[in-house]
């Protein structure tokens, strides 16, 4: 939210004098200086690589056997990999569009989609998408964290075992992130950046070495989940969004960008991307593995969250979910980051509040309130992936930098990049509409089994 002028996208701490005179007040200066995304730019491209990370391989891959288990091996296998290969490409798009006007850093995905769009129009079509993935994310880390806890516990409670309910699970969670929501900005959660993006790597690894070692369990079934033909074609729909989940990265690349250093000489890009591409190798080590072991194990049994359906060797399964719950510590600030940013900015750019510690205090306190409440009220976890997958995640990663490429790049119609960037559109309109509709029905499939607060 919160528009910048010209002059703060000219502006970058690190740049040589051939940048254009930096024209800001003092009072705007120091509000870019307190602002998270703004505040530091000494980023090194492995910060890239970590945050990267830490924003993909997270609660979606968890979830990617499951998917699998509503489109069957042949087109989960397709748009598994498919998506891997779309997603790096509209990633690249966005990366190469952070400086594609010389003298200007777009430095949050809604300044670029001002650029393409206009002031209004570019809000009002990037924000609310934007809005919904990250706070989206959280939710539903928060409640895999929540998942995650209460499984270690069940592991590790010898009997007799009081059963916890899950929503003081999902508070203990919470109340981390009280704590490290107001570290100031993205380069001060580099290291829990890096310690979430060590537990991904490790907790994938145990999901499918352990998925591996148990094998193909008895009577598995790769049929669909559903018995009727209707339920057949919405579960679909849900296991596309729950893959589109997998890829969020995006939503945040651009105010990651923004962190990194950059001069005419060395754009910003260059580092970048080599975080970025260093970050999908990293991805396509855990995510195939995990969806296809996962999966293969399992059958159309598999649960919404993998880590649920392991049982042995307690005490490794134990260990991956703690290690589940230390990479979300680490996604969710990832993810709250930009949200506090735009949070921020609208108090002390459009309501003139005064850059304080109180108000960050407050305003950040009541956003994990609030994801926490969603969390504790809606913790479906197989429908939350499906529905958020299609309804925001498809739009920011499939084909909105697709259709801001066409936009501000031009590319000759009917050629080679015009026809990609059209095929890309094409199949993240098909998931955006279809997708919701699957995740929607599978939230209110599992509200039938759940009370609130229990």
């Amino acid at each position: 939210m919160g528009t910048r002028a010209p002059t703060d996208q000219n502006h970058d701490d690190t740049t040589s004098n051939d940048v254009k005179v930096d024209n800001r007040t003092e009072r705007e200066k120091q509000i870019d200086e307190w602002l998270p995304i703004t505040s530091s730019r000494s980023a090194k491209w492995w910060y890239s690589a970590f945050h990267n990370v830490t924003a993909m391989v997270g609660a979606g891959v968890l979830g990617l056997p499951y998917s699998l288990s509503h489109l069957g091996w042949g087109p989960g296998l397709t748009m598994l990999f498919g998506s891997w290969i779309l997603t790096t490409y509209t990633l690249w798009q966005l990366v190469e569009m952070h400086e594609i006007i010389p003298g200007k850093r777009f430095d949050r995905y809604h300044e670029l989609g001002q650029h393409a769009f206009g002031k209004k129009l570019g809000l009002l079509i990037v924000v609310p998408q934007q809005l919904i993935v990250e706070v989206g994310c959280d939710i539903v880390y928060m409640v895999t964290a929540g998942q995650s806890l209460k499984k270690f516990h069940e592991l590790l409670c010898q009997d007799p075992c009081k059963d916890i309910k899950l929503t003081y699970f999902i508070l203990i969670f919470a109340s981390v992130q009280f704590l490290l929501s107001h570290l100031p900005n993205f380069n001060s959660i580099t290291a829990i950046s890096l310690a979430a993006a060590v537990m991904s790597i490790t907790y994938s690894t145990i999901a499918w070495v352990a998925a591996v070692n148990k094998g193909v369990q008895p009577n598995v079934d790769y049929g669909y989940r559903e018995s009727s033909r209707s339920g057949e074609i919405f579960s679909f729909f849900n296991g596309m969004g729950a893959l589109a989940f997998a890829y969020a990265g995006h939503n945040v690349v651009l105010e990651i960008q923004a962190t990194i250093p950059s001069t005419p000489e060395k754009p910003s890009k260059g580092p970048m991307w080599k975080g970025v591409l260093a970050a999908y190798l990293v991805v396509a080590g855990c995510y195939f593995p995990v969806a296809i072991s996962g999966y293969w194990a399992y059958g159309n049994k598999v649960a919404d969250n993998v880590m649920l359906s392991l049982e042995k060797p307690v005490w490794l399964i134990a260990a991956a979910n703690m290690f589940v719950v230390i990479h979300v510590i680490g996604s969710y600030q990832v993810f709250a980051m930009p949200v506090f940013d735009m949070m921020e900015t609208v108090l002390v750019k459009k309501l003139k509040f005064k850059p304080s510690f109180m108000l960050r205090f407050i305003t950040r306190n009541l956003y994990v309130a609030f994801t926490m409440m969603v969390g504790i009220l809606v913790p479906y976890f197989g429908g939350l992936l499906g529905f958020f997958g299609g309804f925001a995640f498809a739009p920011t990663s499939y084909f909105l930098p697709c259709i801001i490429w066409l936009i501000i790049c031009k590319p000759k119609k009917w050629g080679l990049s015009w026809l990609i960037n059209w095929l890309c559109i094409v199949i993240g309109v098909i998931i955006m509409v279809l997708s919701p509709i699957g995740g929607l029905r599978q939230i209110i499939i599992d509200s039938k089994h759940y009370k609130s607060f229990s």
